[in-house]
């Protein structure tokens, strides 16, 4: 009955085209999603020192994205790579977010997941220093380098936050000397890396330890570039002056190979474009919890327009230094 009703009305005919247009591609054995990605993505694991507990090595899972198209690579010149290392709160869009341009310009990606190797499922578990992780930083440099498509003295490494922190300790040839093997990052990117508590020997002394201990002694770096991205309200830093401060220190007697570039009323994670969050952690405000035993709290304010901006500076940085 409906079909006639559909006859006498002209709209069988219509009916009729939009079912055979609505049919997937694949019924008919024919590919209909669009092309395939211009990257190969595989997921790797390899070893790393775990400094916790000695002798018993950490398994490092990974994505790793090669490039597939332009003059790189399948027999042609090595790729350059960056590693990219999260933030506290684990795996999340922004590693996504920069992995695209950076194989959109030709440059390998390796993202590695320093928690799920120590059975972290929250920010309230992390390692209790930072030089903790370094070793998978470097762990993760050494299996970039026997990668037979990519250049292992072309790698750099972009992180947020504690990733932040882990890119620029992988600069100090304190760190480099203990955990590289011989081999060092040609380019460092650290986002809002807590620069207030480099060289701290103040706050350190707080938790019992040292700034070479805990893993944020910045003195003699290895030469290599080093951009730091910070907002201006990061709550932190609580402004860019302690990253500004720091790199003034650190090219004293480094040389000019530490930049800064701050993005006008960004909060901390800036570029990580999912809905807002509110956290708290120790060590925000400068750490002040230290003196007043109250934890303060850190926005996570995704700012659209200035995390494209960051990702086309952070591009054009690792393309040039590598």
């Amino acid at each position: 009955m409906a079909w006639q009703w559909l006859k006498s009305t002209g709209l069988a005919a219509w009916v009729a085209v939009a079912t055979l247009a609505a049919v997937p591609a694949w019924a008919a054995g024919e590919v209909g999603f669009g092309p395939a990605p211009p990257t190969d993505i595989s997921f790797v694991q390899f070893q790393s020192p775990n400094l916790a507990s000695p002798g018993t090595p950490l398994t490092i899972q990974g994505k790793l994205s090669v490039p597939r198209h332009g003059e790189w690579g399948h027999g042609r010149r090595k790729l350059p790579a960056v590693v990219i290392l999260h933030g506290s709160s684990g795996v999340d869009a922004r590693g996504d977010f920069y992995e695209t341009a950076l194989n959109a310009a030709g440059i390998a990606t390796l993202q590695i997941d320093m928690w799920q190797a120590r059975g972290i499922t929250s920010p309230s578990q992390r390692p209790a220093a930072p030089i903790l992780t370094y070793p998978d930083a470097f762990s993760a440099l050494a299996f970039l380098a026997q990668q037979p498509g990519i250049d292992g003295t072309r790698v750099g490494v972009l992180g947020f936050s504690w990733g932040g922190l882990v890119s620029l300790g992988t600069a100090e040839r304190l760190y480099a000397g203990q955990f590289g093997g011989g081999l060092t990052f040609k380019a460092h990117v650290a986002h809002y890396p807590v620069c207030y508590a480099w060289n701290n020997t103040a706050l350190l002394a707080a938790v019992h330890s040292t700034p070479a201990q805990y893993g944020v002694q910045w003195l003699a770096l290895t030469g290599a570039p080093v951009l730091i991205q910070v907002g201006t309200k990061d709550d932190y830093d609580n402004s860019s002056a302690p990253c500004e401060a720091l790199a003034r220190a650190a090219n004293a007697s480094n040389g000019a190979v530490v930049s800064v570039n701050a993005y006008s009323g960004a909060t901390h994670g800036w570029d990580r474009l999912m809905v807002p969050v509110t956290v708290t952690d120790p060590f925000a405000n400068q750490g002040s919890y230290f003196s007043t035993g109250v934890a303060p709290t850190v926005r996570f304010t995704p700012d659209v327009d200035q995390a494209y901006q960051s990702r086309e500076r952070v591009v054009r940085f690792f393309a040039r230094r590598l």
